[in-house]
């Protein structure tokens, strides 16, 4: 198509293809206030030419596109593809595998140990005493470490990340695009990759919109939008002009179809206006593609990793000035990098992946494929789900929920008249006919076929908002309406109550008005039901013409209400949700009233209902306190959903949010753990953290608790390493102001490590105390700080006996005897370091109220009984070890049973003070 001037290309351009034109946002971009950055995923240049196209007559579209009613021809077809590009919509794609391996390295531990392997390769291997040699085993040991926890946190999440793409369905999808060849129009079937704007294409039930369209002309047209609106009712769509439009009100336009919505029934032909990323579904795609927000896990862990940094920053330089001043340099600065080997809990990488392994594996036997592990752990911290209401609370299908009469009496005769309107019907049945037909089951519809015979029908239209079957015998047709209720009553003289008929009064109307009114208060859609009856002229058969016309002076007979029931599963799994102490709130584009009847249904306290329209201009704070104290919220559309769970997680929340339609998207990713299922469109798909193959509120209790035992077992490795660690490197201070000679050989403390790091391999096995899994557990680094300043030096008072007891009473006092009082210390302090695990691992009374899992018994054993053997072994000695005279032993056991004793009183006495342990 040739353009008149540039001004008209150029007009065209900018207002059919601007989202093209318009740049990437940059970094200082995202930054912006969260309001401005979600309104923007749609840009203004795109709302506006949907609202003009919305609000201006199906002509001007077609001028305003450059386009007729015959479409486009092929070399304008060609012009634009190359312009706008395919009608794709961008989606997050899994990274490479080795681009996945190296991010499993992004960790601030992780880093510090490559760090350490760095010094130590110097160290221990390059500026080797040449006389003495290399020595490899710190060096190899650590970076056995790092391999071993980044491969286990690559392969599971390659693996997942591979199930879930395996999920989405392989089709081609196409769509009846008119286009004009040589003159002549011509529908063809084509990919919908290559629609353009300007496209003419043609809609018949069961289509999926291909773009974002202005109709031009449509025939009983109802498209399902549940997947923008939230809205389980399909809704009407006519090609007349709108009166007015605002930019928020674009998803209420009854003109305007949009990319990824689906036909109901009826026909229409429409012109494409955007396609890919200038859709409504495109534009929010490439709105929510790139990095994800930090989730509660990111910053928890973060903030822990930077806490144990600082205690190391602090504590190394000490150790390494006292020993340089008492000792060498050389020696201080070797002894210095163990200290901060010794500082670094080593296996928190791997033990964390471990831990959230293994709640994967949990999962994944419960039919629930976890797409990133740390959205695990987000699921134990979860205190409040957010869920769209739609087939998460709902059975997503609409169902007869009452048939009355004029009274509000339950009517097996409405049932039974109603059966046969829909079955008779030869139009596409809508979602409608199918629940009355569901209702009346078998039984009912053979009495039908038993009772009526097909005499005519008239179809449904918009204008009448109803439609009629006409059945009967020879001797007597009744004609059968049913439809909105204003419109059947419209056309009715008298009504049947009783048995009885009456003439249909404006005090009767208003009484059935009323009725009306209470069942759509509940959230029900209520159709009214009339029948006629007519003496048929003889005619051979049973034929016989019947228009519109003869809907008249009808009589009223009963109504009609229906809903989406809420699953029967629902109000249950909702109760043990709260029970567990996560609190649940629905975020839906559906209708106040529908919400507040389905809240109540399943037994949430639905309190004051607030609308989307509310929170437009709500700042980032109000909404944050409004969103705290509101239980249901309605009619939001896609980016104010995403404001409410933004506005929650201020306020110190971590949010969970399940959805799956495009409505959910920027909600699932805004959330700490965003949640979906596999019949869930693509974005929504990509856009969640974990996908639930069956749609059941009970699976999410299991992942709950999953995720606070995964927690649990990963503080206890926190806590109970950075605190001995803690109180070890508190002993070194003492000892080496104190000491002739280094406490510790360096090769010993790495030894040490990992010994005690392996047997902790088995915390994922542990169990937890029921107690601790009633209510959502999150990082707190305060508790953790006060946790190591509180129990860390209480196993410094025993290093520092066990000091004195080699010093005074084994007269391991001299250089000569370092190797005793070093050999006396490393038994001491294994053992308690690995004993005292089962004092921290619970808050009651360990081996009597709480045992442990046999792994970890088994493990902590098998370490005690290490250490007690390897100062006897020729490895031990010659890593500088001797054995220990037997007199040791019982100051030893006294020792360990000192050290128990105090730390289960001074555990007592931090519970009760901060109300916490792990």
């Amino acid at each position: 198509m040739k353009y008149p001037n540039a001004a008209a290309r150029a007009a065209f351009e900018t207002g059919a293809t601007h989202a093209v034109q318009t740049p990437p946002p940059t970094k200082k971009d995202s930054q912006k206030d969260s309001r401005t950055e979600q309104k923007t995923l749609l840009s203004d240049q795109q709302q506006r030419l949907l609202c003009a196209a919305a609000i201006g007559q199906t002509e001007q579209a077609l001028t305003r596109l450059e386009t007729t009613a015959d479409g486009l021809p092929p070399a304008e077809v060609t012009d634009r593809l190359e312009r706008f590009g395919p009608n794709e919509v961008e989606h997050n794609k899994p990274a490479p595998a080795i681009v996945q391996f190296l991010l499993a390295f992004k960790n601030p531990f992780i880093i510090i140990l490559l760090c350490l392997v760095v010094i130590m390769t110097f160290t221990d291997i390059i500026w080797a005493d040449p006389e003495e040699g290399p020595e490899y085993t710190g060096v190899i040991t650590i970076s056995i470490m790092v391999l071993v926890s980044a491969v286990l946190r690559f392969w599971q999440e390659f693996r997942s990340s591979r199930s879930a793409e395996a999920l989405k369905a392989m089709v081609r999808t196409t769509a009846a695009v008119t286009r004009s060849r040589g003159g002549i129009a011509v529908t063809r079937e084509i990919p919908i990759e290559g629609i353009v704007p300007g496209d003419i294409i043609q809609l018949a039930a069961g289509d999926m919109i291909p773009a974002d369209v202005r109709l031009l002309r449509s025939k009983d047209l109802q498209l399902n939008q549940s997947m923008l609106t939230g809205e389980s009712l399909p809704t009407e769509k006519t090609p007349d002009p709108m009166p007015e439009l605002q930019p928020r009100d674009l998803l209420e336009a009854s003109n305007i179809g949009f990319m990824g919505t689906s036909v109901v029934s009826g026909s229409g032909t429409a012109v494409v206006l955007g396609t890919g990323r200038n859709s409504y579904f495109g534009s929010m795609s490439s709105g929510l593609s790139g990095d994800r927000p930090e989730t509660s896990f990111d910053v928890g862990i973060r903030n822990v990793s930077f806490l144990l940094i600082r205690f190391m920053l602090v504590m190394v330089p000490i150790v390494f000035v006292i020993n340089g001043l008492t000792k060498d340099w050389t020696s201080a600065f070797l002894f210095g990098v163990t200290v901060a080997v010794g500082l670094t809990p080593e296996m928190l990488p791997l033990i964390v992946t471990a831990n959230l392994a293994k709640g994967a594996q949990y999962m994944a036997k419960r039919k629930v494929i976890v797409k990133r592990l740390n959205s695990i752990q987000n699921f134990g911290a979860m205190d409040v789900l957010c869920t769209d209401k739609t087939g998460t609370l709902t059975e997503d299908r609409i169902v007869l929920e009452r048939h009355l009469d004029l009274d509000g009496n339950s009517s097996d005769e409405i049932l039974l008249l109603a059966t046969a309107n829909a079955h008779y019907q030869t139009g596409l049945r809508n979602l409608l006919d199918r629940a009355i037909i569901d209702a009346a089951g078998q039984d009912s519809l053979d009495r039908v076929l038993l009772t009526y015979d097909l005499v005519d029908e008239m179809p449904f239209d918009f204008v009448r908002r109803r439609m009629s079957v006409v059945v009967g015998d020879s001797s007597q047709h009744l004609i059968v309406t049913k439809g909105a209720a204003e419109e059947v009553m419209s056309v009715c003289s008298t009504e049947r109550c009783g048995g009885e008929t009456r003439k249909l009064t404006p005090e009767r109307r208003r009484e059935i008005e009323s009725l009306i009114a209470e069942n759509n208060a509940l959230g029900m859609r209520v159709l009214a039901l009339a029948t006629r009856s007519i003496v048929p002229i003889p005619k051979e058969g049973l034929e016989a013409d019947y228009f519109t016309s003869d809907e008249t002076e009808m009589t009223l007979i009963g109504l009609l209400a229906f809903l989406d029931p809420p699953k029967a599963s629902a109000a249950d799994a909702i109760a043990t949700i709260q029970a567990h102490g996560t609190a649940v709130k629905v975020i839906t584009g559906d209708n106040e009233l529908v919400a507040a009847t389905v809240c109540q249904q399943v037994g949430l306290d639905v309190g004051a209902i607030v609308l989307g329209n509310q929170i437009e201009d709500l700042g980032d704070e109000e909404l944050t306190e409004l969103a705290k104290r509101t239980t249901v919220f309605a009619k939001v559309n896609p980016l104010q959903k995403a404001r409410i769970v933004e506005a929650l997680r201020a306020g110190d929340h971590v949010v969970g949010f399940l959805g799956d339609g495009i409505n959910d998207a920027a909600a699932l990713r805004a959330a700490d753990v965003g949640i979906s299922v596999d019949t869930a469109v693509d974005i929504a798909k990509e856009s969640a953290d974990i996908i639930l193959l069956e749609k059941d509120l009970n699976v999410l209790e299991d992942g709950m608790i999953e995720g606070r035992r995964t927690f649990g077992n990963t503080m206890k490795y926190i806590k109970m390493t950075a605190s001995s660690n803690f109180g070890n490197m508190f002993s070194v201070l003492v000892a080496s102001a104190m000491l002739p000679f280094i406490p510790m050989i360096p090769l010993v403390v790495l030894v040490q490590n990992l010994t005690y790091d392996l047997s902790m391999l088995t915390l994922p096995w542990d169990k937890m105390d029921d107690e601790y899994l009633r209510k959502p557990r999150k990082w707190e680094t305060k508790s953790l700080a006060q946790f190591m300043i509180r129990i860390g030096p209480i196993s410094s008072i025993f290093d520092i006996t066990t000091f004195a007891l080699m010093w005074f009473v084994f007269q391991a006092n001299t250089v000569a005897d370092a190797s005793l009082f070093q050999s006396g210390w490393f038994i001491e302090s294994l053992l308690s370091q690995t004993l005292i695990v089962h004092m921290i691992r619970t808050r009651k009374i360990p081996f009597i109220q709480s045992r442990a899992s046999l792994p970890v018994i088994l493990a902590t054993s098998a370490v005690c009984v290490f250490g007690l053997l390897l100062p006897f072994s020729g490895w031990g000695q010659s890593l500088g070890l001797v054995p220990l005279p037997w007199s040791y032993f019982p100051w030893l056991i006294a020792t360990l049973l000192a050290y128990c004793a105090l730390t289960q009183f001074v555990k007592v006495r931090f519970i009760k003070k901060f109300g916490t342990w792990l």
